[in-house]
């Protein structure tokens, strides 16, 4: 049997929820805690340190709630992805009836690029529908973008507030919203010279160029290693279903490089390609490999191409 606003409900319970300050996200999130704590559910948190001192002392010592690192869990959204379905299959092999998530989903306010989380926020509909979970993702409306929040309400079919539950009238299917929704990333790199530029090139040369480009930037070596690697399998998987021209540029800055990948191809039509390891009539591995090694990846169709943008290092906002 589930417990609190889910009560009947089959499979993930979705919520956003809005706060501007401290109070009301204690008022918001205590209540979700308190009673996954007095039902005896498994009950988990992920967030920021201060955000999680707050939490902490409001649910006191010994308080029942799993606290986890929030910035080290969020790093990637398909790694968090991996990690809260091995959670939650183990809590219901446990025989959990019910499970409680909170956490702290980044965005540019916190200066973590958006588009693969709004890509998260959409695919994780389904994602965790196979478990009985209800999640929480909170939103400080003081430093969240006005754009993000749209997309947040477009994402979650439940809404929590101070007084309640309710459903959410501005939700949208998730395949309809990832297939309408455009990228809104830019890297400010892309308008300068790029340190190298091939066309059609096999994918030892796309290696020898991000190899090189690491010798400009202050990257670290298996964050260089890693990108060698997600620029390999991204070429590749241009080169075998996408269409020619296959063009490749590379920028380097201090603390990032960025390669993008543009073929004349469709593309992956399937909008969980890199967030889940699906295959698909092109590919489609090759890009969840990418998704869980690069520090973000974006996914693009734009001008007749399809284009994915990998950097390695930090990442602009």
């Amino acid at each position: 049997m589930r417990a609190g606003a889910p009560a009947g409900h089959r499979g993930f319970f979705h919520e956003a929820a809005f706060y501007s300050t401290d109070e009301e996200f204690l008022a918001i999130l205590t209540p979700f805690l308190a009673g996954g704590v007095a039902a005896g559910e498994p009950v988990v948190c992920a967030f920021g340190p201060r955000r999680q001192d707050l939490l902490r002392d409001a649910m006191g010592p010994g308080g029942g709630v799993v606290f986890m690192d929030g910035e080290q869990h969020y790093s990637r959204p398909a790694t968090a992805i991996h990690r809260y379905r091995g959670l939650l299959a183990d809590h219901v092999a446990a025989g959990a009836g019910q499970i409680r998530i909170a956490g702290e989903v980044p965005h540019p306010g916190v200066g973590v690029p958006w588009d693969w989380w709004a890509r998260y926020e959409a695919v994780i509909n389904s994602a965790y529908d196979d478990f009985p979970l209800w999640g929480l993702c909170p939103y400080d409306v003081r430093n969240t973008p006005a754009e993000v929040l749209a997309q947040v309400r477009r994402t979650h079919p439940f809404i929590a507030t101070t007084s309640g539950h309710r459903a959410n009238p501005d939700f949208a299917d998730p395949e309809t919203f990832l297939r309408e929704r455009t990228s809104t990333w830019n890297d400010p790199l892309e308008v300068t010279r790029p340190r190298a530029e091939l066309t059609d090139p096999m994918p030892s040369e796309v290696r020898a160029a991000v190899i090189a480009a690491g010798g400009h930037s202050t990257i670290s070596q298996p964050e260089l290693r890693s990108l060698v690697l997600a620029a390999t399998e991204v070429v590749t998987n241009a080169l075998v279903h996408g269409a020619p021209p296959v063009e490749v540029r590379v920028w380097t800055a201090e603390r990032r490089i960025l390669v993008l990948v543009a073929d004349a191809g469709p593309g992956p039509r399937n909008p969980v390609v890199g967030l889940r390891p699906v295959r698909t009539p092109t590919g489609g591995l090759g890009l969840w490999i990418a998704h869980q090694i690069c520090a973000h990846v974006d996914l693009r169709h734009e001008r007749g191409q399809f284009t994915v943008r990998l950097v390695a290092g930090q990442p602009e906002p």
